[in-house]
């Protein structure tokens, strides 16, 4: 086994390319020009526009209509893992005792428990909606769904 020398460490194979050299005559096909065609802003030095700039005209981004949606329930919905229910004192769920434990804030209106972590004991929940998942850990450890 060798012992690795700063003066010996070497890039891998193909890492480093040799710098493209252009304007070397015809034969390299990036002659005279330099690949950048003939005339205009884009052969001249400093030549520079904008990303998405079309000459003036308006560009296509400002062209198109938006588009998309943003839901207005996500601002007051939120998600509840199944191990932060542990923190909840009593055997009933409810966006009121959410509350009380911290879990949610004052403007939330529709909460789901999604399955993550574990459960301790038994709860009942009402008003509260659980995946399938959560629902089926809810049932294993005793608790019960209220629709």
């Amino acid at each position: 086994m060798s012992i690795m020398r700063l003066n010996t460490i070497k890039p891998a194979a193909g890492a480093k390319k040799t710098k493209l050299r252009v304007g070397r005559g015809p034969g390299t096909g990036i002659g005279k020009t330099c690949g950048l065609g003939h005339k205009g802003q884009k052969a001249r030095a400093g030549g520079y526009h904008k990303v998405g700039f079309e000459g003036g005209q308006m560009p296509l981004q400002r062209r198109l209509p938006k588009v998309g949606f943003r839901s207005r329930k996500a601002l007051y919905t939120v998600e509840i893992r199944l191990s932060d229910l542990n923190k909840i004192q009593g055997d009933t769920v409810n966006l009121q005792t959410l509350r009380e434990a911290g879990l949610i804030n004052a403007n939330v209106k529709h909460a789901k428990v999604i399955l993550s972590g574990e459960l301790k004991h038994a709860l009942s929940f009402s008003g509260v909606a659980l995946t399938a998942g959560a629902r089926a850990v809810v049932e294993k450890v005793g608790g019960k769904v209220i629709e």
